[in-house]
């Protein structure tokens, strides 16, 4: 039987992540996830829990004074923040591995308690963002004995990114996986490995980065996804 990994709808690029999850191995099948569908029971099938990039989470969850900022998006989507705040709980109350990729990291970190920065430029940081359909390319630092770095086999790496936000406090829950070269929060897990799900989550876009096949920031992190769903499958 194949190992089946429930890949979270998105407004944005989403063929890229079911292209990447594919991508070599026919011993491996998606399964869409989507507040259109509100099929949040679909995710029984599953033995991983993809998180996906996309628009800005409303800010009403983690900073209720928050009106307007830079970038924002023309509306919020909080039908698909509650229906993958729902998946994560779900996930995590089964233990099944969970990968967060850009907004699914922030989604993570704020459902358990923490906070963005809503704007990364409007705060003096440097622009993240895709601009002209490129990504920004940056080298991250990984944290000596993190998840992260066991996993990738590396201490620094290069990454792309196409955020303007960023995690501002890390949930207490969680520790930190790595930081890019500017001091951004890019990579996060769980303080308490042994207890909850396998979790990775990254700010930067593995399923499109350049060098996907053989960058360890990329087809590692994949490679750990799999093997800890053929772990929660058995």
């Amino acid at each position: 039987m194949k190992i089946v990994i429930g890949v979270c709808f998105t407004e944005t690029k989403y063929p890229n992540y079911p292209a990447w999850i594919l991508e070599g191995s026919d011993a491996v099948e998606v399964v869409d996830l989507s507040w259109e569908k509100q099929n949040l029971e679909d995710l029984d099938k599953c033995h991983g829990l993809l998180l996906t990039g996309g628009i800005d989470i409303d800010p009403a969850y983690y900073d209720q004074t928050l009106k307007t900022y830079p970038n924002q998006p023309v509306i919020w989507n909080t039908s698909r923040d509650e229906f993958e705040f729902d998946l994560l709980n779900k996930a995590q109350a089964v233990k099944m591995p969970i990968l967060g990729i850009c907004r699914g990291l922030q989604l993570i970190n704020v459902a358990l308690g923490g906070s963005l920065i809503v704007d990364l430029e409007h705060a003096g940081e440097k622009n993240h963002r895709n601009m002209g359909g490129i990504d920004y390319i940056h080298t991250v630092e990984l944290q000596k004995d993190s998840l992260l770095a066991t996993v990738s086999g590396i201490s620094n790496g290069m990454v792309n990114s196409a955020h303007h936000q960023a995690i501002e406090q890390i949930s207490d829950l969680l520790s930190i996986g790595c930081y890019s070269d500017d001091g951004l929060i890019e990579g996060i897990e769980w303080k308490d490995k042994a207890d909850n799900s396998p979790m990775l989550a990254v700010q930067w876009h593995p399923e499109r980065i350049e060098n996907k096949q053989t960058n360890p920031l990329s087809q590692n992190l994949k490679a750990w996804f799999f093997e800890e769903a053929i772990k929660f499958k058995s």
